[in-house]
């Protein structure tokens, strides 16, 4: 590994995570009742079906999705890398894919590639653009991974979509993973220029053998780009903690005790970690929980990181029309505002 690679992670310790996609327009809520408090789980906890997710694509237009605007702000924060959500769960990407047509150009009226627009924005802006990439779960495809893991920690019924597709019998990962999942990785590690970080997540039931194969991809094509944890099987190259975890010290060894981790973690060899944490309680844009952490709660969080030497990547979700919710715009700019006076 490139030591300057190593030691720009290191300096960039604040950055900005966006969570996007098709369950921004529900903001939590479906049919009347509040969703799951992970709003980006909307689909799987109320088992919407893929059909009415892709009539749902027909109304994503978020006119107001500026992403110079988006990195203006995460500079003026004091921010130095952002990290986008390409592709969630719901296997509907923000970017032009040739591999899948599931995609904000070919299936909604937008037709703006989101990824190309923000990778431009943090080049002007001086912010190191990273991607966050599903790599297994996939509710879109009948072969999407999951069908193999205990459901017990998943914020719907199940890891992979069993409304459509019911028979587990009947799924074969390797399928999605070649047709889909290897192509879009591709795609984003060709089309888009420098990339500094991937952000995987859920490995779930993928193989050693397929974090591997996505490891080496994504090296060959970007070989200064970080890859973290989450791709699992020990394939990585640093450790992205557990969601909001915020911990007192570096872990030292890390202990799998849940049957569903494969991650294989283990201290980074580079000394690189970092903590992703949500502003209110939800990734995904919500309304059905409005909880936020105060400036104070966010300021405290950020020194205590810093002093052990861990990133801080603090989540928001944009709302239905492509905003920062106001809300997220205030606690961020008051964070800023108490740092510096």
């Amino acid at each position: 590994m490139n030591p300057k690679t190593i030691q720009t992670f290191k300096d960039a310790k604040y950055g900005l995570m966006l969570h996007f996609g098709l369950y921004s327009l529900l903001g939590g809520c479906y049919r009347g009742a509040r969703g799951p408090r992970y709003a980006e789980w909307i689909e799987c906890a109320c088992q919407i079906p893929n059909a009415e997710m892709e009539e749902l694509a027909k109304s994503f237009r978020p006119i107001y999705f500026d992403a110079e605007e988006i990195c203006a702000f995460a500079e003026r924060c004091g921010m130095k890398y952002l990290v986008v959500t390409s592709k969630h769960h719901e296997g509907f990407a923000l970017f032009r894919s040739k591999a899948d047509p599931f995609n904000v150009l070919d299936a909604s009226p937008l037709q703006r590639d989101l990824i190309k627009e923000l990778s431009e924005a943090c080049k002007r802006h001086n912010l190191l653009f990273g991607i966050y990439y599903s790599q297994v779960i996939d509710w879109h495809e009948e072969h999407g991974g999951g069908y193999l893991s205990d459901p017990a920690g998943a914020a719907g019924p199940t890891w992979e979509n069993s409304w459509d597709f019911p028979d587990k019998s009947k799924k074969n990962y390797s399928i999605c993973f070649r047709k889909k999942i290897l192509p879009q990785i591709v795609e984003l590690m060709t089309n888009y220029g420098k990339i500094s970080l991937v952000w995987f997540d859920m490995p779930l039931d993928s193989k050693e053998e397929q974090s591997e194969e996505i490891y080496s991809l994504v090296k060959k094509l970007q070989p200064d780009c970080l890859v973290n944890s989450r791709l699992g099987n020990g394939c990585y190259d640093y450790v992205s903690l557990g969601d909001n975890e915020i911990p007192d010290c570096i872990p030292e060894t890390f202990e799998n005790t849940d049957k569903n981790d494969i991650w294989g973690l283990k201290p980074s060899p580079y000394g690189l970690y970092e903590s992703a944490c949500t502003l209110n309680c939800s990734w995904g844009f919500t309304t059905a929980y409005p909880e936020w952490r105060s400036p104070e709660k966010i300021l405290e969080t950020k020194k205590k990181l810093e002093k052990l030497g861990i990133n801080y990547l603090v989540n928001i979700g944009l709302d239905g029309l492509g905003r920062i919710p106001v809300q997220a715009r205030e606690i961020l700019e008051e964070v800023r505002r108490k740092e510096s006076g």
